[in-house]
């Protein structure tokens, strides 16, 4: 801890297949076996697979910035198009449900990928691997580049694709279609900031405000039935049946099952031809519904970053369910830019510690699995923003990155 330690089918279907084929032939298990350190990752089958399924952790160098201790990993700073980035995920699940990733090399500037997982991290791993390529296809086949069109296309097409894994898979490995993901992204381009959302996963900008103070402001929209605005969407996109929205354990869920009403995956939610046998009777809706019950349609805000902006937090809910915007604003604002996307996560467990009334040196003991009792996966990104660099002409790509929480694998630490 802190101080202690998709695509749609076109190009990708024979990629699709092949990966398909060798779920069937080796199973889930194959797919969370460690990889060779000394093998070179990137365009094998048995990397395919292991990258959409596994959600493990391996490091693939030996930068002074990165680091991990157990359940932690993190890269501490590194320069992007865009300015700097500070990148942090900690794993609570057994099989770690959280993806990100960061890109940054023209034409696309720079992309952060947040991917909070649900029932598994499949549709993650799918969308954190594939969203890229979707994204660079939709701005390639546009005449205005960058735009919150392409973005929309990209989201969609990946959700296309998902289902068209889940198809293919049905018959041998039909819970695939119980598995889903939000999806948060943020792309800085030519001056322009888009946030694209669907879920819980949020966006908070840093910003000076008219008294020099740095505020607060949240650029993403929840999609948790949580929120009143949201389950009044529901009630109207749905007005035949009046139990769209249970409240269960005093908390409202899409069905009494989900509480996020946009997501990516999810199909026996999104068509009634999944919700069938032989997805297991545990996933199965009782009545047949004859409309989507969630959506794969982004919110998706863009805005010229002005003067004022100074940095920007991508997390999933496991951060903002026990920090408010302001909290981890100020956090930010008080620290070195160096390692701030784990103190973020320190004081999350911190704050989890205090209130299970329990020693903070015990709960970073306790070990995947049993630590998702006490909070969630927690996956955040800090991207610092640069005016300097986003005047200059990016064409010659300097400052490209590529980081993949894919590309680590999880060691229990030495205690």
């Amino acid at each position: 801890m802190f101080g202690h330690e998709g695509t749609s089918m076109g190009t990708k279907e024979k990629e699709g297949g092949t990966l398909e084929q060798k779920v069937v032939e080796e199973g889930p298990a194959e797919c969370n076996k460690t990889r060779d350190p000394n093998r070179r990752s990137g365009g094998g089958t048995l990397d395919k697979l292991l990258s959409t399924f596994a959600g493990l952790w391996q490091p693939t160098s030996k930068a002074t910035s990165e680091g991990r201790d157990g359940l932690l990993w993190w890269h501490n700073l590194v320069q992007c198009q865009a300015g700097e980035v500070s990148v942090a995920v900690m794993q609570a699940n057994n099989l770690l449900e959280d993806q990100c990733c960061v890109e940054s090399g023209s034409p696309l500037g720079t992309v952060i990928g947040v991917f909070d997982g649900h029932g598994g991290p499949a549709t993650a791993c799918f969308a954190r691997d594939h969203l890229l390529h979707n994204l660079q296809e939709a701005v390639s086949g546009g005449v205005q580049g960058m735009t919150a069109d392409a973005i929309m296309k990209a989201i969609l097409a990946t959700e296309e694709g998902f289902m068209a894994l889940v198809s293919s898979l049905w018959e041998t490995k039909p819970s695939l279609a119980a598995v889903g993901t939000c999806c948060l992204l943020g792309v800085v381009c030519q001056g322009t900031l888009f946030v694209a959302n669907l879920g819980n996963c949020r966006a908070v900008l840093g910003k000076v405000g008219r008294a020099g103070q740095i505020i607060a402001e949240q650029l993403s929209s929840d999609h948790n039935a949580s929120e009143e605005g949201v389950r009044k969407e529901l009630m109207a996109q749905h007005p035949d049946d009046p139990h769209i929205l249970v409240l269960k354990h005093n908390v409202w869920r899409v069905k009494g099952i989900i509480q996020v009403s946009r997501s990516i995956g999810d199909a026996y939610l999104k068509h009634h031809h999944f919700n069938r046998e032989p997805l297991p009777a545990k996933f199965r809706l009782e009545k047949p519904f004859s409309r989507p019950l969630l959506s794969a349609i982004p919110s998706i805000v863009s805005r010229s970053i002005e003067p004022s902006d100074r940095f920007v937090i991508f997390a999933s809910d496991g951060l903002w369910e026990h920090l408010s915007n302001e909290k981890a604003v100020e956090i930010v604002r008080n620290h070195g830019r160096a390692g701030i996307s784990r103190r973020l996560i320190d004081q999350v467990v911190r704050e989890v510690a205090r209130k299970q009334e329990m020693r903070y040196k015990d709960l970073i003991r306790i070990d995947r699995g049993v630590r998702r009792h006490f909070h969630d996966d927690i996956t955040v990104v800090v991207l610092f923003i640069d005016h300097g660099l986003l005047v200059e002409d990016h064409a010659q790509g300097h400052r490209a990155i590529s980081i993949r929480s894919s590309d680590y694998h999880y060691v229990r630490p030495v205690r």
